[in-house]
């Protein structure tokens, strides 16, 4: 069987960090798409489990809620009928600590209220406590949140307001927003915006946590 030495491994890994695409990572390393693709699935694997052993108990004061789009195959708009139902928009949900810059769990799927709930259900079992919890203004957010927190949560949504319909292929602009926020059964509307954040992106120049990735999950493989 042949191993692909660790230096090159380390050069796929941080390629495919660093957002470059299937084919790039083979050109620029010198690698087959294949290999590449089956080294990607196996480090993100052990990342997974590694987050998902490490990211427990957690004593957090703040969490932010915010979803990634991507699309699997093709656009919303371009689905039809009888395609497979995973293609299609897809969003990752990240629960985000804003003081640690930590992603403390994330889910991917539809955006619909049973991925939401499964994600909350997900952030309930690693964090200790009531954090108070900030979200965008997705209507499946409060009921799963006020479900699985209690009705005593801290739970505050930033509502966005854009200017008209942007064209195609342009950044909306925003307009104004106003804070939502409610405890137990209280609902307040302020203006302005309270410690949230701009949406964390799921890219970074992570420089030398290619080889940390590789290293990590060789020995949890192990």
């Amino acid at each position: 069987m042949n191993i692909l030495p660790q230096d090159r491994q380390v050069a796929v890994i941080s390629a495919l960090i660093e957002g470059c695409s299937i084919r790039a990572t083979e050109r620029m390393t010198d690698t087959r798409r294949d290999t590449v693709m089956r080294l990607g699935a196996r480090i993100g694997r052990g990342c997974a489990a590694l987050h998902d052993m490490m990211f427990r108990d957690l004593n957090i004061n703040q969490l932010q809620f915010d979803e990634l789009w991507a699309y699997i195959g093709k656009k919303q708009k371009r689905v039809k009928r009888d395609d497979d139902p995973t293609k299609g928009d897809c969003y990752t949900f990240l629960a985000l600590d804003p003081l640690d810059k930590a992603i403390v769990s994330y889910r991917v799927g539809k955006r619909t209220g049973e991925t939401t709930l499964d994600f909350v259900k997900d952030v309930r079992a690693r964090v200790l406590g009531m954090p108070f919890i900030t979200s965008d203004a997705f209507p499946a957010y409060e009921p799963s949140i006020r479900a699985v927190f209690g009705p005593g949560v801290h739970y505050t949504q930033i509502v966005k307001t854009y200017v008209n319909e942007p064209p195609v292929n342009a950044a909306p602009l925003l307009s104004r927003c106003h804070r939502k926020g409610s405890q137990g059964t209280c609902i307040r509307r302020d203006a302005g915006i309270h410690g949230f954040n701009q949406p964390c992106r799921a890219r970074q120049p992570f420089g030398p946590y290619g080889l940390a990735s590789v290293h990590a999950v060789d020995e949890w493989l192990q």
